[in-house]
């Protein structure tokens, strides 16, 4: 029995379910973390998005640079690597998904936890972008690990729905 499918990928309609999956899932990322914020306000004054920018190089006024909407201060360079986190990661998951099913295994569950240690306790606190596991706080563990649950299981989710629907518009 082959891992693979048997059926052809159609490419186009893969990027396009993963870039709609992966706009409405960060906004389901967003909204969990108002729900369940991973950091101290202290720790998000410079979030994980603006210190990775300033470790490259971006100096602080562009990476802290903000729009305004209904009297808030938002964080639009913030939103950029986070939007972008979350397409390019959905996109890859429609595609590879498609290919290899088993990635799809429980929606998504396991890819969004492999995705979790891998950057908030292995690449990034390695880089210094974060504390170390270790040093970051339980409720940071507990909000990351299961937002990027709901996370990765919206990307399965919107992301095989739409799939579907263009693969079915294409063959009419």
């Amino acid at each position: 029995m082959s891992i693979f499918t048997h059926h052809p990928l159609n490419l186009s309609a893969a990027i396009l379910a993963g870039g709609a999956a992966g706009l409405i899932s960060g906004l389901v990322k967003l909204g969990w973390e108002n729900v369940l914020p991973p950091r101290t306000a202290a720790r998000d004054a410079t979030n994980p998005p603006q210190t990775l920018l300033q470790q490259l190089g971006v100096p602080e006024k562009i990476t802290h640079a903000t729009y305004h909407y209904s009297g808030h201060a938002l964080p639009w360079v913030s939103y950029v690597i986070h939007f972008g986190f979350s397409t390019t990661f959905a996109v890859l998951y429609q595609i590879v998904g498609e290919k290899l099913p088993f990635i799809k295994k429980d929606a998504g569950t396991w890819v969004g936890l492999t995705i979790w240690i891998a950057f908030h306790l292995g690449i990034m606190p390695a880089m210094g972008t974060v504390p170390s596991a270790k040093d970051q706080p339980t409720s940071e563990h507990v909000s990351e690990a299961l937002g990027h649950v709901v996370w990765m299981v919206t990307n399965d989710l919107v992301g095989a729905e739409v799939y579907r629907r263009l693969v079915a518009q294409s063959r009419k």
